[in-house]
Order: structure tokens, then sequence, then C-alpha cells
């Protein structure tokens, strides 16, 4: 069974996988809620996520956290049998020059970072 997991992720086009998202969901969490998110990694059972927050979001880290990452998990079969993610977050609602920095093709510091566990029994 593992093997088959792990060849699943060496088959696996992160680009492909974003454009999708882009499509049919990321459009419109940008346009209705002021908030893109991206796939950046997949290794070992563990997928990263990096999103950027502007000022018409109004949740906070952990509960954007929490809905991003079972988002993407329940959205695309990649990672439908991901243990856990970790994301990365950009706060451009504290921050405006972020917002400027980035349409810019400069990517500015993180303002907090994330974990996720998807099942308890994973760890001791």
């Amino acid at each position: 069974m593992w093997h088959s997991f792990c060849t699943l992720i060496g088959a696996m086009n992160i680009e492909e996988i974003n454009r999708k998202h882009f499509m049919e969901t990321d459009m419109y969490y940008r346009v209705g809620y002021g908030l893109s998110s991206k796939l950046i990694n997949f290794s070992n059972g563990i997928f990263t996520l990096e999103i950027v927050l502007s000022k018409k979001w109004s949740k906070d880290f952990n509960t954007t956290s929490q809905e991003l990452a079972y988002l993407w998990r329940n959205s695309h079969d990649e990672l439908k049998k991901a243990i856990g993610c970790k994301i990365y977050i950009i706060d451009s609602r504290t921050f405006d020059y972020k917002q400027a920095l980035i349409h810019r093709g400069i990517k500015p510091g993180y303002d907090a970072k994330k974990g996720i566990i998807f099942r308890k029994g994973y760890l001791n």
C-alpha cells in the first residue's frame, strides 16, 4: 500500500493541480472573499499551501488554515490520502504593501505558519 501511495506522489503535477484549483475554486474565493491559495509542495504525505489574505477576508489564521487545508484535500483526488498540511500565510490585510509586492512578482515574508493533521491516529 505504501508503495502505491509513493507512486501516486511521484506522478503528481503540482502546476496542473494549481491550474485546476484556480479554475474550479480559487477564482471564486479571490473575487468573493479576497483569499487566494496555491499548492507549493507535496512530500511524505504532507502537502504545503501558500495562502494570501486581503481585506475582504475576515477569518483568523487558524480558521483559514483549517478551511483551506480541508478544501484542497477534499477537492483534489491527488491529495485525498494526505496525512497533513503545512500552511504559509501572507496577510495583506495588515500590510498593504504586500499586495503590491505580490503583483510585481516579489514574494513578501510570511506572517504565519500553521499545520493541520487530518487523522489523529498518525502521531503518538
